[in-house]
């Protein structure tokens, strides 16, 4: 049995029977007999030997191979065989008596990671033999032939339209109309802005003659002027 299995199927085994503070190492350097060893505490007999049963029952179901099982007459340290791993189930007063942590616990499998590697090492075979499945997008399936389809209609040139051609006759048409002045619209503002509108009076025309009246002033000069010649004349003639 491959070793990340088994040491999954170990983990689950002890998380049935809730046990406590599940460590697992990894020591092949650090020795030839087995690859992995786990640890884990139980709170009295019963459970260090149901945990025991546990593991035995799970790795053997999966297709594994128990070598041993010792310390289930005591169980203050049941030791399970599993060949490629070891698993120790102690009470915690015997953990902490014999601190197997610090003997391998070099380097320490993180039991998230352990269950992800397993996983996906047992769903690879699975994953090649299905065959291939069409992807659905909405409510339409997308078959292979669809794609390789789709893909040769994307890798086609685009026909691109053509400007429409003008005639001769409508391009003579646009040169000869003159472009339209755009119309200038007084507004109220610019017509009370501008200013007032001149008076101009008519001209005479040049060369007649225009009757004025004589004002009441000039008719009493014209009398008086009369007057005087007249008298003026009377004396030379008396003389």
């Amino acid at each position: 049995m491959d070793i990340k299995k088994l040491q999954t199927l170990v983990i689950d085994a002890l998380e049935d029977v809730k046990a406590q503070e599940i460590k697992v190492y990894d020591t092949a350097h650090l020795t030839s007999l087995f690859d992995r060893i786990a640890i884990a505490s139980g709170t009295s007999n019963r459970q260090t030997k149901a945990l025991a049963a546990s593991v035995r029952d799970k790795v053997k179901e999966n297709g594994g191979h128990i070598i041993s099982v010792e310390g289930e007459t005591t169980g203050e340290w049941v030791l399970v065989d599993l060949g490629d791993m070891i698993v120790h189930i102690m009470q915690p007063a015997i953990r902490a008596y014999y601190r197997l942590e610090e003997i391998w616990g070099d380097k320490e499998i993180k039991l998230g990671a352990a269950k992800r590697i397993s996983k996906r090492t047992a769903s690879e075979p699975e994953e090649e033999e299905k065959p291939k499945r069409a992807r659905k997008v909405g409510e339409v399936e997308v078959t292979h032939t669809m794609q390789a389809t789709q893909t040769t209609l994307d890798d086609e040139p685009k026909k691109t339209r053509k400007p429409r051609a003008t005639t001769a006759k409508a391009v003579a048409d646009a040169v000869a109309k003159p472009a339209r002045k755009p119309a200038v619209r007084k507004t109220a503002a610019a017509t009370e802005g501008a200013p007032a509108p001149r008076k101009t009076t008519a001209k005479a025309p040049a060369g007649a003659r225009v009757k004025v009246a004589a004002t009441k002033t000039a008719t009493a000069s014209a009398k008086q002027a009369a007057t005087k010649r007249a008298t003026t004349t009377k004396r030379k003639t008396a003389e």
